[in-house]
């Protein structure tokens, strides 16, 4: 593989860890917490999305029985399959983000104040990861699950050359989800809800926001996110297994800080960087030490930038 081979492939992985990084830094940006149990949502949304899929394209996976209705419907239309399977698959991790939000953190919020109150969430956030795990190993098995090769043709550009549909078509996802989300949060009441929320709570809820409300649709569309990046995943190059969150979402959130948790855009900046280092060194006689270098990258850019390359620091009142 040459070097621009390796950037370029890393784009594409890199692509699909910022969609993820997204779901971490939204639910940062408002509420100050980190949502470990967001990976686990990432993986569930995985196996939502391979129901749905090969339930349409009549694939045998042993998540539906093939004698249920639908069973094949979309065989025809593989592509088409994937869309609504992916739009299934979001709606159902948006369904988990809110169940989350509301039994594991809504009861920990406004329960005073000391050492205690942020760490309490932090933890839980660890235990629904843990449940949602043990639930997939219970539900699924811990059965590795392939997915349908749905994108598996190429594409001939005229600069990058023979290029996978499947990577052409995260790249090209990325990029205007990215888009999307700014235009969201920039231009929308949802999108200013968020941002008041995020700088004053007690202060947004006075001007007539409702909290709630803002905080649970949140956590849907950081989680619908998630899904996306996870039907993406295993479409391009990953079978669904119940622990498949745990280096996914691990690099996702090292994304979210590289690039300044709680930015949009630096999300999308520290999941690229992250994906183009990775290939690299795959390069090298090093390539089993892809997250070792990951790591040691983010403590030199925290040591320099506390905040991350585009995060801004802010006083806090304690």
């Amino acid at each position: 593989m040459s070097l621009f081979d390796a950037i370029f492939t890393g784009l594409t992985q890199g692509a699909m860890i910022a969609l993820v990084a997204l779901g971490y830094t939204m639910v940062y940006g408002v509420l100050k917490l980190i949502n470990f149990a967001h990976s686990e949502v990432f993986m569930m949304s995985a196996y939502i999305g391979l129901m749905f899929i090969g339930l349409f394209v009549g694939a045998e996976n042993g998540l539906l029985p093939s004698s249920f209705g639908l069973h094949g419907v979309l065989a025809s239309h593989p592509l088409v399959a994937a869309g609504v399977g992916t739009v299934l698959a979001m709606l159902g991790a948006s369904g988990i983000g809110i169940l989350v939000e509301r039994v594991a953190y809504r009861p920990l919020r406004g329960r005073g104040k000391g050492p205690l109150v942020r760490v309490t969430p932090l933890v839980t956030a660890l235990g629904v990861s843990v449940l949602l795990q043990n639930v997939a190993q219970l539900v699924f098995t811990a059965r590795f699950r392939p997915y349908p090769q749905l994108l598996s043709g190429t594409l001939t550009l005229p600069v990058i050359g023979r290029l996978s549909t499947s990577r052409a078509v995260i790249l090209v996802t990325a990029v205007v989800v990215m888009v999307v989300l700014e235009l969201i949060v920039k231009k929308t009441w949802f999108g200013k809800s968020m941002r008041a929320l995020s700088s004053n709570e007690e202060a947004a809820r006075l001007m007539g926001v409702r909290t709630g409300r803002v905080i649970a649709m949140t956590f849907a569309l950081g989680s619908s996110l998630a899904a996306l990046g996870a039907i993406l995943y295993c479409v391009d190059q990953s079978q669904v297994y119940p622990t498949m969150g745990v280096v996914i979402g691990t690099r996702a959130f090292v994304a979210a800080v590289l690039g300044g948790i709680g930015s949009i855009t630096g999300a999308m900046l520290g999941g690229l960087l992250i994906g183009v280092l990775g290939e690299i060194v795959k390069l090298t006689d090093y390539s089993g030490g892809v997250d070792v270098l990951v790591f040691v990258v983010l403590i030199l850019v925290l040591m320099v930038r506390p905040a991350g390359l585009l995060g801004s620091t802010r006083a806090e009142k304690v």
